[in-house]
């Protein structure tokens, strides 16, 4: 783990007064080479960051935007602290996101801008490797997603030069516990990394110690497992003498959607499949928000611990919001009510995400916060709070003294996106967003907010933003802003923002499903039908295809048989096997 700094002199420095004491002290030193002070403080909070997957910005029933969601909990978390409506993420899609969250960072400035690019690069510093430098206990269990053999920056994890990947197919295929790009190799020292049954892990979810990096299988239902990791994490490590930080990724309510009953049960009555899935899993999501906060509270840390809860972006619609048999790729049931757009659009529906901040005794409680905040501030604030200066690089601020009304104004003069072939810029209420040649003008506290395309009567302001646009865009990895879009963005901004109603596809029916004349196919004839989104592996909910019709079960067990390197997906030469 780079730049470790030593703390096995905090106690002497701390003349014997216990970390977690009221503060009556602080000591700084700069350790060469770490580019902070490091303040040894009495009483140094605990970080928790609880990150949900594609979940829409209407689905926290504080928010007050439908009825049918149910979130006691994390309503209680907003209740003691602070509800940003204003709260984005950083990119609309999963892996960029949580690279940003995690650096502080644009992750465009070491050249992480979409799924498809390479793994987070060592050279960066996360805010687990921050606090595990000052002395923090961290931990991770979830959905991790920024693996890789090679960074996005082009780099091995030595600095050598690598050739950069560009494409799922060019991805880290091998054992995953030869996998350089995991949480491990990041900051985290304990961690239980992977989505849904299969992990690599040091502790299994009810706290025993593996020995070790290992491969672990829980098939339960990742939520619940999840949930139970990070309740033992605070409880193995809420007596010791160092604080810790806690980041939970969940899995949910990113597809393959999944529930068990007791949870689908809080949901009765008349809705589409997906819509109900999609509240079983974030109500289950909301069961561990509360186990993580009883935690807390049972060990006697509860006020001395700052938490964030945050999507990773808004919710996949796929336009039509269609029902679709079986629980894979498509809508996963979320809403982003009231804005528009959706996962994969810089439009608000993409990027302004559920964002909950509490810190007891600190920041003020039962408070609604309507500027502008981005994820990346989370690590500002964290390492604030720890005693450390946040890097130069880092683009994040610190919120507190934002939300006490030590400083005045919005936090950021303006926030940033690029991703794919789309470029935004929110500066105060307005907001210009392109899409290859295509260009809008937003004004976000109107109540026709995206609605309504204002650049013909603010020529002036349009050009000012795109101006300003264009000199952050020159500082990134890859300089310059998007020149041209792609056919699906095309489609999704023609029916967003340009009036033309997509045509939705033939509904899918049980007739239509599974045709064939009952022989067996060919493996690559199978491979290419399940295949689905092309990227060259078939997971488990593409291999069972539409549940109702298939011995699911049976379809598991040679999943599992056939995945032979435990990743949850099979290559072409994996289901040559079956």
């Amino acid at each position: 783990m780079k730049n470790r700094i030593v703390f096995a002199a905090n106690t002497a420095l701390m003349c014997g007064v216990p970390r977690r004491a009221a503060a009556l002290a602080i000591m700084a030193f700069v350790a060469t080479g770490f580019c902070c002070s490091v303040a040894v403080q009495a009483g140094r909070p605990n970080v928790v960051i609880v990150y949900t997957d594609d979940h829409g910005y209407a689905d926290l029933s504080c928010q007050g935007i439908v009825d049918d969601i149910r979130t006691p909990h994390t309503d209680r978390l907003a209740h003691a602290g602070v509800r940003f409506t204003s709260g984005y993420c950083t990119a609309p899609q999963c892996r960029p996101s949580r690279a940003g969250l995690l650096t502080g960072r644009y992750q465009n400035r070491f050249g992480l801008e979409t799924n498809r690019d390479a793994a987070l690069p060592w050279s960066e510093n996360t805010l687990a490797e921050r606090l595990a430098d000052a002395g923090y206990v961290t931990g991770m269990c979830g959905k991790w997603h920024l693996d890789g053999v090679v960074g996005s920056n082009g780099e091995h994890p030595d600095g050598a030069t690598a050739t950069q990947q560009t494409n799922k197919d060019k991805r880290y295929k091998g054992n995953r516990l030869a996998n350089p790009g995991l949480a491990d190799r990041h900051g985290f020292q304990e961690y239980l990394c992977g989505g849904m049954r299969q992990y690599v892990a040091t502790h299994a979810a009810d706290g025993r110690d593996l020995g070790g990096r290992v491969l672990h299988r829980d098939a339960r239902f990742r939520v619940d497992v999840q949930a139970q990791w990070a309740e033992s994490f605070i409880q193995r490590h809420a007596t010791g003498e160092s604080p810790f930080f806690l980041y939970v990724p969940f899995f949910a309510p990113h597809v393959p959607l999944e529930a068990p009953q007791r949870y689908l049960a809080r949901f009765p009555g008349e809705m589409p499949r997906r819509r109900r899935m999609a509240l079983a899993m974030l109500s289950a999501v909301d069961d561990g928000v509360g186990r993580i906060r009883s935690s807390l509270e049972d060990t006697g840390v509860w006020n001395n611990t700052l938490v964030f809860y945050i999507s990773d972006n808004g919710a996949p619609l796929k336009i039509h919001k269609r029902d679709k048999p079986g629980d894979g790729p498509g809508w996963d049931g979320s809403l982003n009510d009231p804005w528009i757009g959706e996962k994969g659009m810089l439009t608000e529906g993409g990027i302004r995400v559920p964002f909950v901040f509490t810190w007891p005794d600190v920041v003020p409680t039962q408070t609604v916060y309507e500027r502008p905040v981005i994820a990346m501030d989370a690590v500002a604030t964290a390492l604030v709070a720890a005693g450390l200066t946040p890097l130069d690089t880092i683009d994040g601020v610190n919120l507190t003294p934002f939300l006490t009304g030590d400083a005045a104004g919005d936090p950021h003069e303006s926030l940033y996106w690029r991703w794919a072939k789309q470029a935004a810029i929110r500066t105060g209420d307005w907001k210009y967003l392109m899409a290859g040649q295509r260009e809008y003008l937003f004004d976000l506290a109107g109540k026709q907010h995206e609605h309504r395309n204002l650049i013909d009567q603010h020529p002036e302001i349009a050009k000012g933003l795109r101006n300003r646009l264009e000199g952050w865009s020159n500082t990134l990895f890859v300089r310059g802003l998007p020149n041209n879009e792609t056919a699906e963005a095309n489609r999704y901004f023609d029916h967003y923002l340009d009036g033309k109603t997509a045509t939705a596809p033939p509904a899918v029916t049980k007739d239509s499903r599974n045709k064939g004349n009952g022989q067996k196919r060919k493996p690559q004839t199978l491979f290419r039908a399940r295949d689905r989104n092309k990227d060259g592996f078939v997971t488990l909910a593409e291999y069972i295809g539409s549940p109702k019709d298939r011995d699911v079960p049976a379809l598991q067990r040679r999943f599992r048989r056939l995945d032979t390197n435990g990743d949850e997906r099979l290559t072409l030469e994996e289901l040559r096997e079956q």
